[in-house]
């Protein structure tokens, strides 16, 4: 999502915008008085922010291809990770999860609005997130009713079911 969508008023510069460019504006200590700007020093004039290459984020510098692969990679952790001994029945981490009632149901759901965060930072329009949050939102209504709705979870597999239908997406986009 770009910053255009979020404030779409004004416009915003990018972090590079500001290199080099001197603090437009006063500097507000943390109790909410003004510092006198000759009392900086030199030191606060080099100081700034670049979050472009920053370590805060390790997953900052990936290609879509990497994230779609991580997205699928956690998919199948919290859907298909395991299999019930002596069935061919699969379960995964959300299963387990969402067997502690209330708190696992929200839990389990607030990994599967993760993965669509990202798809929406991948670039996925309005009608496939509206999808990947309707089955977030089935699961999780499912979820909440007590034996049937924890085998619901596991036979429906939103996440898998999601990450597929981002997959189709992304294959049909132009590279």
């Amino acid at each position: 999502m770009a910053h255009e969508d979020i404030f779409p008023g004004k416009p915003v510069r990018s972090s590079t915008a500001f290199r080099g460019s001197r603090a437009r504006g006063p500097v507000i200590d943390q109790d909410g008085r003004e510092i006198p700007a000759e009392s900086l020093g030199e030191q606060f004039q080099r100081f700034r922010f670049d979050f472009g290459h920053s370590s805060a984020n390790p997953f900052g510098n990936l290609t879509r291809e990497q994230r779609l692969a991580r997205l699928d990679a956690v998919a199948k952790l919290l859907d298909v990770a395991f299999i019930l001994p002596g069935t061919k029945i699969r379960y995964g981490v959300d299963g387990i999860i969402r067997l502690i009632p209330i708190v696992g149901d929200l839990f389990a759901t607030a990994f599967s609005l993760w993965l669509v965060r990202e798809a929406r930072a991948l670039g996925a329009p309005w009608h496939v997130t509206t999808r990947m949050l309707g089955n977030v939102a089935l699961e999780g209504v499912v979820g909440l009713v007590p034996v049937a709705g924890d085998a619901f979870d596991v036979l429906f597999r939103a996440n898998i079911r999601n990450v597929r239908m981002l997959r189709r997406w992304m294959d049909k986009q132009p590279r």
